[in-house]
C-alpha cells in the first residue's frame, strides 16, 4: 500500500489531487495529509541512502573513484547534463503558513516573488551513435537559418542574453533542439538507451559528488566516448573541473545560437541583422568560433564599450555579452568534431527533463519547505529514471522490516 500512496504523491501535480487518484482509481481512501506524510517518509529515507552512498564513494581513493566498480561494464557513449530549476520555498522562520506541512498555497497573491529558489537536476544518459572519418553535417541545417523559426526560439529564450545562466531561468522547450536536428537527413544525433535522473536542494559543491557517484555505479568513467553537456553557468563547468574533466565538454548550440542572434540583431533593422546572422552562425556551426569573435570585437569597436551600469539591453552592453560568452566557452564550441564524434550538441535533454520535475514542484501557489522539497525531488528523480531504482528499495525495506535476507538465484 505504501508504494502506492507514494507513487500517487509523486506524480500527481499535489498531494491533494494524489489523495484523489488513490480514491479514483485505487479505491481507497488516503487523507491528503497521509499522503503527504508518507511521501516525505519516504523521500527521506531515499535520501539518506543517496548520502551514504556519496559518502562511501567520497571514501575511495582518488584513482578508485575514475575507475569501473566491480562487476559494472562501461557504457559506449556515457553523457552526464545538468541545469536548474524553480521552486518556491517557505522558511519556517518567518511564517506560521508551514508548519507540518510541506507543501501549501498561498493566501496572499503577489507574495511568491521572494520565494522562488533553484533546484538542481542531473541527468545520466547511455546513448547510441556512430562515429565518423570527418564531420556527417557540414553545412548548417535550415532550420537554424530560418527566420520564422529562430523568431520563435529567441522568444522563448528572451532573458539568456540579458540576464546570462543564472539557473533560474525557464527552461526552453526543445522544439528547435535535438528534435530539430533528427529532422535534417545528414544528421542522426545519438539515440538515448537509458536515462537517471537526480535532484536536489543542496547547494552546486554538494550536487557534483551526489552527479558524480551515480555516474560512477553506473561505469561512466569507463567508457570510450563521454561528453559533459550544458549551458554557459558556472556551475555546471565547475562541477565538470572537479569531477568529469575527462569527459569532452560541450557548450549547448542552442544557447550559443540565443548569444549569437541576440548580437547580430543588437540596435540594428530586422534585414540588416539577419544577414549577419546567417553568416556568424554558419561559421559557429564549422568550427569557425574565432572568426565570429574577431566580427564580435569590430562590431563592438563600431557601437563603443558600454558605459558603468548601462541597461543590458542596450546594443553595447548586448554585443559585449555575447563577445564575453563566446571567449569563454570558444574550447566547448568544436561542434564539427562532436558531431564526428557521435556526441549530443544540445542540452534540450536535460531541459526537458527539468521541465518533468518542474511539473510537480512549480507553481506560482504552490509552496515547499526544504525538507518536503528535497524528498520530492529524490522520489520524482527515482519515478522519472529507467532504471527503476525504487523497486529494489522497497524490497530492501521489506528486507530490513522482516529480517529477511536477498538471496540471489542461482542459474
Amino acid at each position: 500500500m505504501l508504494h502506492k500512496i507514494v507513487h500517487a504523491g509523486v506524480s500527481a501535480g499535489s498531494f491533494a489531487k494524489g489523495s484523489k487518484d488513490l480514491t479514483v482509481l485505487a479505491e481507497v481512501d488516503v487523507p491528503v495529509k497521509q499522503v503527504e506524510r508518507v511521501t516525505r517518509r519516504i523521500g527521506q529515507e531515499r535520501q539518506e541512502e543517496r548520502d551514504r552512498e556519496v559518502e562511501g564513494y567520497q571514501a575511495l581513493p582518488l584513482v578508485e573513484r575514475k575507475e569501473m566498480p566491480q562487476g559494472v561494464a562501461a557504457p559506449a557513449l556515457a553523457v552526464v547534463g545538468v541545469d536548474g530549476g524553480r521552486l518556491q520555498i517557505l522558511d519556517r522562520s518567518d511564517t506560521e503558513e508551514v508548519t507540518a506541512a510541506t507543501e501549501t498555497v498561498a493566501a496572499e497573491e503577489g507574495r511568491s516573488g521572494k520565494h522562488w529558489r533553484e533546484d538542481k537536476i542531473g541527468l545520466l544518459m547511455t546513448m547510441d551513435s556512430a562515429e565518423s572519418a570527418s564531420d556527417p553535417c557540414p553545412d548548417i541545417p535550415e532550420h537554424f537559418v530560418d527566420p520564422t523559426r529562430i523568431l520563435k526560439l529567441a522568444r522563448e529564450l528572451k532573458k539568456q542574453p540579458a540576464l546570462g545562466e543564472d539557473g533560474l531561468k525557464e527552461a526552453a522547450e526543445p522544439e528547435i533542439g535535438a528534435e530539430t536536428l533528427a529532422e535534417t537527413p545528414e544528421w542522426e544525433p545519438p539515440e538515448v538507451l537509458e536515462k537517471r535522473l537526480l535532484a536536489s536542494r543542496c547547494r552546486w559543491p554538494e550536487f557534483g559528488p551526489i552527479l558524480a557517484t551515480a555516474a560512477w555505479a553506473w561505469g561512466f568513467f569507463g567508457a570510450a566516448r563521454k561528453a559533459f553537456i550544458g549551458d554557459g553557468s558556472d556551475n555546471n563547468w565547475t562541477i565538470w573541473r572537479k569531477h568529469f574533466s575527462s569527459f569532452t565538454p560541450v557548450l549547448d548550440f542552442i544557447h550559443a545560437l540565443s548569444y549569437v542572434f541576440a548580437a547580430a540583431m543588437a540596435g540594428r533593422p530586422f534585414a540588416a541583422g539577419w544577414k549577419d546572422y546567417e553568416h556568424w552562425i554558419s561559421w559557429v556551426w564549422q568550427g569557425e568560433v574565432e572568426k565570429l569573435i574577431a566580427a564580435l570585437a569590430q562590431r563592438q569597436m563600431q557601437l563603443g564599450m558600454p558605459e558603468k551600469d548601462e541597461a543590458e539591453t542596450s546594443p553595447r552592453q548586448v554585443v559585449a555579452q555575447a563577445l564575453g560568452y563566446l571567449q569563454n566557452h570558444k574550447d566547448r564550441m568544436r561542434y564539427p568534431e562532436y558531431r564526428r564524434l557521435g556526441l549530443p550538441i544540445t542540452s534540450s535533454y536535460v531541459e526537458s527533463a527539468v521541465k518533468q520535475f518542474n511539473q510537480r514542484v512549480k507553481g506560482t501557489e504552490k509552496f515547499w519547505s526544504e525538507e518536503g522539497a528535497e524528498s520530492i525531488l529524490q522520489l520524482r528523480a527515482d519515478y522519472l529514471g529507467d532504471n527503476e531504482p525504487l523497486e529494489e528499495f522497497w524490497q530492501r525495506r521489506q528486507a530490513r522490516q522482516t529480517g529477511q535476507r536477498r538471496y540471489c538465484k542461482v542459474a
